[in-house]
């Protein structure tokens, strides 16, 4: 682990245990994420963001979802360093909210709807810093109002479903963030939520992110929010890291087949009128994700890629060097443009 990283994700691979075979949904990635960065992670669903982001958590379905291999290096907010793999149970729970926030995809199934917010909000307060119900319920109002919830200490005794989606998504960038930890790892926090409201949460997180100086791990399939929030990118197809770099590098010069089709299936403003009047259609990558039980010999792409040849489906590619900063995992991403 290098001094100023605070996570050190190397060769994660993840499997699920169903009856009598394995199926890896995350299959030897490697991340790094320092202070006040933002990594996203970019792909269609079921490319294994999710699963990546859980296993930090060690959130897996019990007995089903295990972390086979690879290391998940920790520095917490002691300065301590860990292997989040090799960590107990117990462990484990001091670091989950503590050092570790998460924002989940979906505010109304990951808010417990008989507990009133400032309630949720409260009990990591109470359970990591050891404060008292009442200092808590006035550090959970004190949350509600930093994260923009107007008139927060009614907000604080409602429950989830008397507020609106957007107000749910704050409170729970509130709860996560309730710790001050090192690390906030987001979900896919604004999928369910209208432009605007989107709009508003990214500009919310960003400025938290600042004032904290925290590292961050943003899960979506969204480009554009990538564009806007993230300083760095992984695309990632069928389990695998399949091209990585700088936002403004990777989206300027992408260098797998994969990345070029996100890129392209992207709507443009103003772009409708002229591709109807030139009878074009929106860009589009052929094909399904692979299921994980069947997994293509060679390049998972392969099936769905136009510069696919023999070479491409009989082994898997490494992440070849496109410079210092930027790897593609193509054999021909020097003939690859956008």
């Amino acid at each position: 682990m290098t001094p100023e990283s605070i996570l050190d994700i190397r060769g994660l691979k993840t499997v699920f245990r169903l009856r009598d075979r394995e199926i890896a949904a995350v299959n030897g990635i490697d991340l790094v994420i320092r202070p006040g960065e933002t990594v996203a992670l970019v792909g269609e669903s079921g490319s294994g963001k999710s699963v990546t982001s859980l296993s930090v958590m060690r959130l897996l379905a019990r007995k089903v979802g295990v972390i086979d291999a690879g290391s998940i290096i920790f520095r917490g907010k002691d300065g301590k360093v860990k292997d989040l793999v090799n960590l107990s149970e117990g462990e484990m729970r001091h670091v989950r909210g503590n050092d570790i926030g998460m924002v989940f995809q979906e505010p109304m199934t990951s808010l417990n709807p008989v507990y009133t917010i400032g309630d949720q909000i409260s009990e990591s307060l109470r359970v990591h810093r050891g404060i008292g119900r009442r200092e808590a319920l006035e550090a959970a109002v004190s949350l509600l109002d930093k994260v923009g919830i107007p008139d927060a200490r009614r907000r604080a005794s409602q429950y989830p479903h008397e507020m609106s989606g957007g107000m749910r998504q704050r409170a729970t960038i509130a709860m996560a963030l309730a710790c001050d930890p090192t690390l906030l790892i987001a979900d896919e926090p604004t999928t369910a939520l209208d432009v605007t409201i989107q709009a508003q949460i990214l500009d919310l997180m960003q400025k938290l992110q600042r004032e904290r100086g925290m590292g961050m791990l943003f899960v979506t399939h969204n480009l554009g929010v990538v564009a806007e929030i993230a300083h760095r990118v992984a695309v990632m197809y069928a389990g695998r890291i399949v091209e990585a770099g700088p936002v403004a590098e990777v989206f300027r010069n992408p260098r797998h087949p994969y990345t070029v089709g996100l890129l392209k299936s992207m709507p443009r403003l103003g772009a409708a009128t002229e591709m109807k009047r030139n009878g074009e259609k929106l860009a589009a990558i052929p094909g399904m994700v692979p299921s994980l039980a069947n997994m293509p010999t060679g390049c998972a792409f392969a099936p769905r890629c136009t510069h696919a040849v023999d070479a491409c489906r009989t082994a898997m590619p490494e992440l070849a060097a496109v410079d210092e900063t930027h790897v593609s995992r193509c054999i021909r991403w020097q003939e690859i443009t956008a």
